[in-house]
């Protein structure tokens, strides 16, 4: 039902075979290999840890309570962070939805696959010189992880093609996934949104998705989390029947606007404000996430050969979330728009000494985990399989304190040039590399130089006082953004 068995390999070796001259000792050891080869294979797959990410949708960098936030409480995701590591200096590949996912799925810059922004109808995707979806033949972390034994199951948002008008996007399911469950943008089965007002009317949000095909079942929007998750745990159920190892993602659409609390819960409508509406969104997601945490805790084979990894898309949406003293928002190549809080979890993996602790000092970004987390199964990369990351397992397990090596780079999203609330035009590139992060416009122009170890808020621009610095690492983000493909635009 989820793919490949392990092969398993002969298990005698010649001398013992001399040994074996009647017929009903050889019926005997015959049987007893029986028996032998079951249990080594499900040792073996026993082996194979299972693996949990979750990508939240718009959280702000300091929005969890154990990240900061004082307004809410978020005592599930919480508890998490206490039993296991968390990370100050996580970075995502792209500061909104679509090519951030694109990042950590393929362990490659999205720019690759001409995704530097959110996809959308066909013809606002050519004006920006995006596809319409992601190539079937990028390296999925799925794909690679099914090749090897793994259940791989989707649960939750998709964005990276079958969307609006974008109807013949591949399945989910070609991507490597045995099963998938989404909202409204993606191919195939999917939960879409109902609201309901203080008058207590129901209505529809993206009713015209049902045309995008797959099973359809409506929920209430405030509900739709605990929706991805029991799919996501009846999917689980399945694979630990079979003793098959799984990968999941649990990508709900939370904390995303719009925002639609439970009225019951908590009285509130869009007069409270956009601040007042996304808390309760906040506290309503990790409520229902407090329901997942407990199933795989509460599991014991589960919770001992379980690795969960939890972090966001991109920055908040202004007047939404909150990144801290971070400057910026989703769309910005600022640090409030690329840093995601990340915790991993993972009692019989994380080392023990870094158990409830966070590391501010490293940092690494979304596509070193799709090398991590195959060098954590024990696959490995291919040499050949096209990669931007590192293996950074060490640093996420608190088995040492190493960040990154090479540099991280950035591309705004190309419909981001002036947004909300910054007086002048954003700039186009960003790149850190050690302790200093530059930004600049296409040609190089306009370069900012910042020590993020000094200055996280990105309030001193020091660029006069590193003028070979700022010469050497914009010719370094310059050249890697013309090295990247570009898309021919329709006609």
């Amino acid at each position: 039902m989820f793919g490949k068995r392990p092969i398993v390999t002969s298990y005698f070796t010649k001398p013992i075979r001399h040994l074996l001259f009647t017929a009903g000792t050889l019926a005997l050891i015959s049987m007893c290999w029986g028996c032998k080869t079951k249990i080594d294979s499900k040792e073996n797959k026993q082996k194979k840890p299972n693996i949990i990410l979750v990508f939240i949708d718009d959280m702000g960098w300091q929005d969890l309570s154990s990240f900061g936030n004082q307004e809410a409480k978020t005592p599930n995701v919480d508890q998490l962070a206490a039993e296991g590591i968390s990370f100050d200096q996580f970075y995502v590949n792209a500061p909104i939805c679509s090519p951030s996912r694109v990042a950590i799925s393929t362990g490659t810059y999205p720019q690759r696959w001409n995704i530097t922004s959110y996809l959308s109808d066909r013809q606002h995707n050519n004006r920006r010189g995006l596809a319409n979806w992601l190539a079937p033949e990028a390296p999925m972390l799925a794909k690679d992880l099914k090749a090897n034994g793994y259940a791989t199951g989707h649960f939750g948002k998709w964005h990276m093609g079958g969307q609006r008008n974008v109807v013949e996007a591949p399945k989910i399911t070609t991507y490597g996934f045995d099963e998938s469950l989404t909202n409204f943008e993606g191919i195939g089965p999917k939960l879409l949104p109902l609201t309901k007002d203080a008058e207590g009317n129901v209505g529809r949000i993206w009713e015209d998705a049902e045309r995008l095909g797959g099973e359809v079942t409506w929920m209430q929007r405030s509900e739709i989390t605990t929706g991805f998750i029991d799919a996501a745990i009846d999917f689980m159920d399945k694979a630990s029947a079979e003793d098959t190892p799984f990968y999941v993602n649990i990508w709900p659409d939370d904390v995303h606007s719009p925002f639609w609390p439970p009225f019951e819960d908590y009285n509130l409508t869009k007069e409270d404000g956009k601040r007042a509406l996304y808390l309760a969104v906040l506290k309503e997601m990790d409520k229902q996430f407090g329901k997942f945490f407990n199933y795989v805790k509460n599991n014991k084979a589960l919770s001992e050969n379980t690795l969960i990894v939890f972090c966001s898309d991109n920055g908040p949406e202004p007047g939404a979330g909150k990144s801290g003293e971070l400057r910026g928002f989703k769309g910005h190549l600022y640090e409030g728009g690329i840093r995601s809080s990340l915790i991993v979890w993972g009692p019989n993996f994380v080392a023990e000494n870094a158990r409830g602790t966070r590391n501010s000092q490293n940092y690494f970004s979304a596509i070193d985990l799709k090398p991590s987390l195959l060098q954590f199964t024990g696959i490995g990369t291919e040499k050949e399989e096209l990669t931007d990351g590192e293996n950074m397992l060490k640093t996420m397990l608190g088995k040492n304190s190493h960040s990154r090596k090479a540099p991280i780079f950035w591309s705004r999203p190309p419909d981001r040039k002036t947004y909300e609330d910054f007086e002048q035009a954003l700039p186009d590139l960003a790149m850190r590399a050690g302790d200093f992060k530059l930004v600049c416009d296409y040609d190089g122009g306009r370069p900012a130089l910042y020590n993020l170890v000094k200055d996280p808020a990105e309030t001193n621009n020091i660029a006069t006082e590193y003028p070979g610095k700022v010469k050497k690492m914009t010719t370094q983000v310059t050249h890697w953004y013309q090295k990247m493909p570009e898309l021919e635009k329709e006609e």
